[in-house]
């Protein structure tokens, strides 16, 4: 809608890491870095924790894209609120979908016995499954963390024929904290933290040139104040900027000033409040 306007050839704040959007922060690299070393080397366990927002999900989507065909096949759990039973039946229907499906939930023992048959075949052929759980910090209200840290007991020669990757919010940490048996399982642990406020600036800036812009959008204050009402979040300063920049549009703005980045947050506050 505002593309012409701004003289943009694609959208430059969308939930999105393809085509070049991909910001390199120092948070999102180190995190990269560590993810695949676990994963390219065969490790049991790994964790990636931050604030939500800050872009965990999309960092591991691009990690994914990355590994050689051999890492498979991945197993992506974004429901993770399942009972053991439901969780180890999903798991099975993933690792060995070759089973016809069925409308009755099977017990613990022969999903558990399906998994290991599954993982034994992958290994044969040298293969690796990964199992991502995403919001990983829900997995303890269910009373499921036990269940996952017994999958890494699936082993031969003692090496685990899994990689787990745990993604959440902060509260993941605390969460393992109190749950010692599989923290001391975990092979490394990764944090994303929000952007600072020079990486905000680059990221912007980045965001903008991809999308094809060939001149300033944000004025330097307008930006600052971005990442202070965004607190660094990516997915905060996406909202506020692409609502920014189509407020600016109906507004006949030439560049998008800190006046209009407030205007749109409150604007925002007040959407939540009502």
């Amino acid at each position: 809608m505002y593309l012409e306007h701004w003289q943009l050839a694609s959208k430059p704040f969308e939930p999105t890491t393809s085509g070049g959007f991909y910001y390199a922060s120092e948070s999102h690299q180190g995190a990269l870095l560590k993810l695949r070393y676990a994963l390219e080397n065969g490790r049991g366990a790994a964790l990636v924790a931050g604030p939500s927002g800050v872009g965990k999900t999309l960092l591991v989507h691009r990690l994914l894209a990355q590994l050689p065909d051999t890492v498979r096949p991945i197993v992506h759990v974004i429901y993770p609120q399942m009972s053991s039973r439901e969780l180890l039946a999903y798991l099975a229907s993933r690792l060995d979908p070759g089973t016809e499906p069925t409308t009755v939930t099977p017990s613990i023992d022969q999903s558990w016995l399906r998994i290991e048959s599954a993982l034994a075949t992958a290994a044969e052929r040298g293969e690796r499954p990964i199992v991502v759980i995403d919001e990983a910090h829900l997995l303890e209200d269910n009373g499921t963390l036990e269940t996952i840290r017994l999958l890494l007991n699936l082993q031969r020669n003692d090496t685990p024929l899994l990689t787990l990757l745990l993604i959440g919010q902060s509260a993941l940490l605390s969460t393992l904290g109190r749950t010692p048996r599989l923290e001391e399982r975990l092979d490394i642990s990764a944090l994303v933290d929000p952007l600072s406020a020079d990486e905000t600036h680059s990221y912007v800036q980045h965001r903008l040139a991809h999308a094809g812009a060939t001149r300033p959008l944000f004025t330097e204050d307008a930006v600052d104040t971005l990442h202070q009402l965004s607190h660094g979040v990516a997915r905060r300063i996406n909202r506020l900027g692409d609502l920014a920049l189509l407020v600016g549009y109906a507004n006949g703005a030439r560049v998008v000033d800190p006046s209009l980045v407030q205007s749109v947050a409150s604007e925002l506050a007040f959407a939540r409040a009502a």
